[in-house]
């Protein structure tokens, strides 16, 4: 063989490895939908979540989080969109899916705990339950975040801090599970999506929203319902980051394992930070200082009275979720009879 030859050759091999780095090198984008506003902490988990994954690649795989809805995704339709792949990955809650995995919105409930360290007692059988529903629909579950336990409060434009004066109120609520919790008590409720809360608040629609306390302020809250009443805290199901199959299925085998270990980093992180007295205290002090009144809190008698009508409520939905959902419901139950009180 000529020097020539071998000299082409050289070339052509160089010229390969070059090209083939080249590829190797080049970033992948995932889209990324979430219904969160990025002012609510899990929002700004998400995004360190998408940082972390970012580093850990060394910029070959990058996340573009669309926050707040923002690219016009239903929430109904979710499942049905990350089955055809035609969204690279979601911020998936399990509430939300009721039409299409009615069993999926039965899994956790409010009135489940009593005390927020409960909840973290409840997390694995709450994750593999999801983890097992969501795979059905070819989407792959990579850690996630999991919600802090906020305070759960009643927030009126007069003063509420009973069973006993919320009927005759309108009460917003955030799903199906409570319109029928205080239904049983005689209190009528409707769902109102968050940020419709406000103008229903407003123009009279509702009197009363049961919502989140500790980040009432992001929805301005304090402006159209002056007055507070914490009830229990949040039985928060957690938000699990999806896949779906086909941008898993794209993916080289060292970046499925940066998704997976980003997402069970955040899902530590966020687990570990979940119950802070010290987080909720300093936002009580937060609403009073924006001109919220503090009433006393719903009675003991009133909590153990909601409990009750939101497993009742609970059971029925379970029921109506077919065989999955009693599934589901039955070792939720059993988990919680083994809760540290």
């Amino acid at each position: 063989m000529s020097g020539l030859s071998i000299f082409r050759k050289l070339l052509l091999g160089a010229l390969c490895v070059v090209a083939g780095g080249a590829v190797a090198s080049e970033t992948i984008e995932l889209k990324m939908h979430s219904q969160i506003v990025e002012s609510r902490p899990e929002a700004k988990y998400l995004q360190q979540f998408a940082e972390d994954v970012a580093a850990r690649s060394n910029g070959r795989l990058k996340i573009n989080v669309f926050h707040a809805g923002s690219l016009g995704l239903k929430d109904a339709d979710l499942l049905r969109i990350m089955q055809a792949g035609a969204v690279d990955m979601a911020m998936l809650y399990g509430e939300y899916f009721t039409r299409d995995a009615p069993e999926l919105g039965v899994v956790y409930v409010q009135g489940a705990i009593r005390n927020p360290q409960q909840h973290l007692q409840l997390l694995p059988t709450m994750r593999a339950i999801y983890e097992e529903g969501y795979s059905k629909w070819r989407i792959h579950t990579v850690g996630g975040v999991v919600s802090p336990v906020f305070n759960v409060g009643v927030h009126c434009k007069e003063p509420v801090n009973s069973l006993a004066q919320l009927k005759g109120k309108k009460l917003r609520v955030w799903g199906s599970h409570l319109v029928g919790t205080f239904q049983g008590l005689d209190v009528a409720a409707q769902v109102i999506p968050q940020n419709s809360m406000y103008m229903a608040l407003q123009t009279g629609v509702v009197d009363c929203a049961y919502y989140l306390s500790t980040v009432a302020k992001t929805v301005s809250i304090q402006e159209v319902a002056k007055y507070e009443a914490y009830m229990h805290p949040w039985a928060a199901v957690p938000w699990m980051f999806g896949v779906s199959d086909k941008a898993w299925s794209r993916l080289p085998k060292d970046l499925q394992s940066v998704l997976v270990e980003a997402g069970e980093a955040m899902w530590a992180k966020t687990r570990d930070a979940a119950v802070s007295p010290d987080r909720e205290s300093a936002a009580i002090e937060e609403r009073k200082a924006l001109g919220i009144t503090m009433l006393q809190p719903f009675s003991q008698g009133d909590v153990s009275t909601f409990v009750a009508a939101s497993d009742k409520a609970w059971a029925d939905m379970a029921k109506s979720a077919g065989p999955k959902g009693i599934e589901y419901y039955q070792r939720m139950r059993e988990a919680i009879a083994k809760l540290t009180p």
